[in-house]
């Protein structure tokens, strides 16, 4: 093993079902809960914490409150005096956060780290959270006629599929029936006792009602309150704490990071004459499958991927690797994907099924594929994992975000 391994000791999220904003709770309470119980399931003291990052994506707008970084200190006075600081790339805010965390602990300037990923957004009526979520596309230059900027962006991708290899939206909707039933089994899930039918994943008016193009109220993830943190150290810190129980780590064996410019129609005609509509989605899951030495992502038991629409899982399967370019169905169709599948993608629920806490999302998968490969992922546990991937997205595929979890 690396002797800059970076390792995940444990972490917490909280119930994403749970609306802050009506219960009179705010970011205090978020973060201090968070952070609670996860030195207590990690098995660390605050004192040993050296560097504390925090993802977040839209406080400002949702609540007013900037400067987050400092809430940690805030409501813990252990941390008072340890350096943090904030993270924001829209939805991969809190893989930034990450990133930026496995980077202290690999230059040796710390050696544990607390990241954590946090989002309030029901404090507002949902057209105008809606508006705020926009500001992660080109403000002022891109979908401006429409409230509802992403089920827009992520509509014109479809026809972008269907126009290069063919869609048929049926696909789109087993995507989103497959998650929310994935979900059923999550206790700490969104939608985990809402109530659909049938005709919930079908292309019908009244129970699956129109959003954007192709795209249906359950082709889309819902707005969501909540926070996911996990805690990262180095092998040194290992060295001076032997007494950890190897079965409750796991180790960060690869990574992967790309941006790209802001505008969806700049992406989509420079990826014009390739096989991939987002290739450098494509780079970053190759750079991280090729730092944990890995050949294929078949090499993997199972992911988590971005789903914050129905479409962008579809693109996730293909730009993977798990089919050829624009055959993400054949691995629908399959099952291949399902939890007892070849590759389970989402096996707890995605953004779909789980809910979408915009600056946690990137540290909830991290969390989840911690705890798959450490057999703690109760109903949702993929029998025999040992291995996990993430694909994290922000925006139009503006940031892309890839890790590669095993169990140590």
């Amino acid at each position: 093993m690396s002797p800059r391994a970076i390792h995940i000791l444990g972490g917490s999220q909280t119930d994403f079902a749970l609306n802050w904003h009506r219960a009179g709770r705010e970011f205090d309470a978020l973060v201090g809960e968070t952070i609670e119980r996860t030195l207590h399931n990690a098995r660390i003291d605050p004192a040993d914490i050296g560097v504390v990052h925090v993802g977040n994506a839209f406080g400002q707008l949702f609540t007013g409150q900037g400067q987050l970084g400092g809430m940690p200190a805030t409501v813990l006075p252990e941390l008072w005096g340890i350096p943090a600081s904030r993270h924001e790339a829209a939805c991969a805010s809190g893989s930034m956060a990450v990133l930026a965390a496995m980077a202290d602990l690999e230059s040796g300037r710390y050696d544990c780290a607390l990241v954590i990923g946090a989002e309030l957004e029901k404090t507002v009526p949902g057209a105008q959270a809606a508006r705020y979520l926009g500001a992660a596309a080109w403000a002022g230059h891109e979908a401006h006629d429409t409230d509802f900027v992403w089920p827009t962006m992520f509509a014109a991708i479809t026809d972008e599929y269907d126009r290069r290899y063919g869609l048929d939206a049926a696909h789109l909707r087993a995507i989103s029936e497959l998650n929310i039933g994935n979900a059923r089994t999550n206790p700490l899930a969104q939608t985990r006792s809402w109530d659909f039918t049938a005709e919930s994943f079908a292309d019908d008016d009244t129970a699956n009602p129109p959003v954007a193009g192709r795209l249906r109220r359950q082709d889309c993830s819902q707005m969501t309150d909540g926070a996911a943190a996990v805690v990262l150290v180095s092998d040194r810190f290992l060295q001076r704490h032997s007494t950890i129980p190897v079965e409750r780590r796991a180790v960060i064996t690869g990574w992967g990071h790309r941006t790209v410019g802001l505008s969806l129609e700049a992406k989509l005609r420079a990826s014009a004459d390739q096989p991939y509509v987002f290739p450098h989605v494509r780079r970053a899951m190759r750079d991280a499958l090729d730092r944990a030495r890995l050949a294929e992502i078949t090499e993997v038991d199972g992911v988590e991927v971005h789903d914050c629409f129905s479409m962008s899982e579809y693109l996730a399967i293909d730009h993977l690797g798990i089919t050829a370019p624009g055959e993400s169905w054949k691995a629908i169709e399959s099952g291949d994907i399902g939890r007892a599948g070849a590759l389970p993608v989402n096996p707890g629920g995605g953004l779909i099924g789980i809910g979408h806490p915009v600056g946690a999302t990137g540290v909830r998968m991290l969390l989840d594929a911690y705890k798959q490969v450490t057999g703690q992922a109760g109903e949702s546990q993929v029998e025999g994992a040992r291995r996990f991937a993430t694909c994290n997205i922000g925006g139009s595929a503006t940031t892309v975000a890839g890790f590669v979890v095993e169990a140590a």
